[in-house]
């Protein structure tokens, strides 16, 4: 069978050659979305890397589209969900471009800390400054937020390079980054102690914002901050204004809330190295992309499976309908379980109960995980890579299966063992929506809605609601939902889950806390 394939960015020519030897190539660069929209029913597959935007308009018009390439790790610019409704094949390349961007952020540090930008500058502007004074980068503390392949990169050069490391990922074992030599902290230790900082965690509702001016207020002032991951993690204002402040003493982007970038506010300081999103803009980066992705894009229209799928499912039609509501229920759960637990996740057990039991729970597994790790991880998680994923990570997983389950179909639990504490979340699917059965030692049965949720952990006595109840209500916060759970007698221990429609203020926390007899306070953010 003829196949075509558009190519909408530049390619390099090593992946050209490959998929050429396939099928007609047509290279078309700089297409606007209404011009790939006319052309895409003319093509088995499209090859992109992230300037390409392939919307779900585009997407229904592609009629003959059997496989979207990206050339690279994120696929923020492609709707998934649109193409997996449309049985279109997203693939990505997520090795490629891991030493290029790791080395980038040591470019980016060095550059930092030796002044190299503005001293070049000053040389071409026909000054001759020898006064200005670097710091050497050896025995100082290098804090990485996110140890996956790129952070783990990352770590490596920089003990080449006799720097201290400590990072924060929960959801890698201890076993795993002691073995690399780094140490494992909580965000805010980290954020303290390091000279420099560097991010390597995904954009998404977890990660958004999630350096903003809390953060930098708890930076040493000499302390320098590195952004080669994505825009928007730093809230790039409160970034200008704590370099403009002297609160921390410089930064370097690679990446831009929105680009071009041409008008970002952090251009403006003097204390910011910046470049054009080229972290993994090298040629041995791009031909070993192209490569990867051509081979896997000849690979999926050949009838073959491809090595690092997006969005693949192998489920027979009948299964399906039954795991289906279990993949969301599994999602949520591992969603809610990394974020009440604490301490470094050491291994993860997974208990299937009910018909469930009979069925390939492959893709249950792959959405607790994808829970777990999502605000961590850039790639999109699925049976393919699932175990690769928690193996590289260092996560022993354990799955149980029982036919017989008491009182409800079908039950899912999840229990995560870390340094410090045991926590357990269940969940089902009840009239075909995701319910939370039990969370730790506290029995529920409570739909998981609006954008939060808070659990406490408190001593059972009277007027305990009431008192949660009215501090909520007084900061105009929605309750839309509430349950409590409590041992077999008065007085003992108790858990209150509440569905907030917004988050927690600092003042409303602050007043939750001092509440006698709440001895704990646990925050979740579904969406």
């Amino acid at each position: 069978m003829h196949m075509k394939i558009l190519v909408s960015e530049e390619l390099h020519k090593a992946g050209m050659d490959l998929l050429r030897q396939s099928a007609e190539v047509d290279i078309r660069i700089g297409l606007t979305p209404k011009q790939l929209k006319e052309i895409i029913s003319d093509y088995d597959g499209l090859v992109v890397r992230s300037q390409t935007k392939v919307t779900s308009a585009i997407i229904d018009m592609a009629r003959k589209l059997q496989v979207i390439g990206r050339a690279g790790v994120g696929v923020d610019n492609i709707d998934v969900e649109a193409a997996t409704r449309g049985g279109i094949m997203v693939i990505n390349s997520p090795e490629a471009n891991i030493v290029s961007t790791a080395e980038h952020t040591i470019a980016m540090l060095l550059a930092l800390a030796r002044h190299i930008s503005s001293s070049c500058a000053q040389l071409q502007a026909g000054q001759w400054d020898r006064s200005v004074k670097g710091i050497q980068i050896r025995n100082k503390i290098l804090g990485i937020i996110g140890m996956g392949r790129v952070g783990t990169e990352v770590a490596e050069l920089a003990l080449g390079l006799r720097m201290g490391v400590i990072a924060y990922d929960p959801m890698i074992s201890e076993s795993r980054t002691a073995q690399l030599g780094v140490e494992m902290v909580q965000l805010d230790d980290l954020i303290s102690r390091a000279d420099f900082i560097t991010i390597h965690v995904p954009i998404n509702s977890a990660t958004k914002g999630l350096i903003g001016q809390k953060q930098l207020r708890l930076m040493k002032p000499t302390a320098m901050l590195i952004n080669c991951a994505r825009g928007g993690i730093v809230d790039e204002v409160a970034l200008y204004e704590a370099l403009e402040n002297g609160i921390i003493a410089g930064a370097a982007v690679d990446v831009f809330s929105q680009e071009p970038a041409e008008d970002n506010i952090l251009l403006k300081s003097k204390k910011v190295v910046a470049t054009p999103h080229v972290a993994a803009s090298t040629n041995e980066a791009e031909e070993s992309a192209s490569i990867d992705i051509a081979k896997q894009v000849t690979d999926v229209l050949n009838g073959k499976a491809p090595k690092s799928p997006v969005n693949i499912h192998s489920i027979s039609s009948e299964s399906w309908s039954i795991i289906i509501p279990y993949v969301q229920v599994g999602g949520t759960i591992g969603k809610i379980a990394a974020q009440i637990m604490e301490g470094q996740l050491i291994s993860l057990s997974i208990l299937y109960q009910g018909e469930i039991a009979n069925e390939n729970t492959s893709h249950v597994k792959a959405a607790i995980l994808a829970g777990l790790l999502e605000p961590l991880i850039e790639e999109r998680i699925n049976i393919v890579n699932a175990d690769m994923i928690a193996s590289i990570r260092g996560i022993k997983v354990i799955e149980q299966k029982e036919i017989s389950c008491e009182n409800y179909t079908n039950l899912i639990t999840v229990e995560l063992k870390t340094s410090s504490e045991l926590v357990q979340v269940a969940g089902s699917s009840l009239r075909g929506r995701t319910h939370i059965i039990k969370v730790n030692n506290f029995w529920f049965e409570i739909e998981p809605s609006g954008s939060y949720m808070l659990f406490t952990e408190h001593r059972d006595r009277p007027g305990m609601i009431g008192i949660v109840g009215t501090i909520i209500g007084n900061a105009d916060i929605n309750i839309s939902q509430m349950q409590v759970s409590r041992g077999v007698q008065r007085g003992g221990g108790a858990m209150m889950v509440l569905c907030l429609d917004q988050p927690l203020t600092e003042d409303c926390h602050r007043q939750l806390q001092e509440v006698r007899d709440i001895n704990r306070l646990l925050t979740v953010k579904l969406t």
